[in-house]
């Protein structure tokens, strides 16, 4: 039997599909791999990728149901991406108008991070990569 290896890719369904299209392509910056207009579910789906080849898939649905979100609700909790430098990110987020929480340390990894939202109220967080180990 094979073993997990990565996550290939994340789904986020969203309220208003231009708006969070511009928000993950122009914002965040993810590549537009690929953009389908399905006709018999009146539903687009956006495929958008990091530089390490995972995925957000992006869909948007006619009504779709808000989800609780806060506080600490059941079901996933946010989407982290692993960034090298968190403060010039969080910089150039907060000039693009994206509000974004004070950098922490996680006190079990002593990595830094900071959470911000998405036009949904998504929480996403900035994570710090790993050091690179020396030779």
């Amino acid at each position: 039997m094979g073993s997990l290896k990565s996550i290939h890719h994340a789904a986020v369904i969203c309220s208003d599909y231009e708006r969070s299209k511009a928000f993950y392509s122009e914002t965040l910056g993810l590549q537009i791999i690929a953009e389908n207009f399905r006709a018999e579910r009146q539903s687009w789906k956006l495929d958008l990728a990091l530089p390490d080849g995972s995925q957000i898939e992006l869909f948007s649905f006619p009504n779709p149901p808000k989800r609780t979100s806060r506080p600490e609700a059941r079901g996933l909790r946010h989407l982290a991406f692993v960034v090298d430098d968190i403060e010039a990110l969080k910089v150039r987020l907060e000039q693009k108008g994206v509000p974004v929480e004070d950098i922490r340390v996680d006190e079990y990894t002593g990595r830094r991070f900071a959470f911000f939202r998405d036009p949904d109220d998504l929480p996403l967080e900035l994570y710090e990569a790993a050091p690179l180990a020396l030779k």
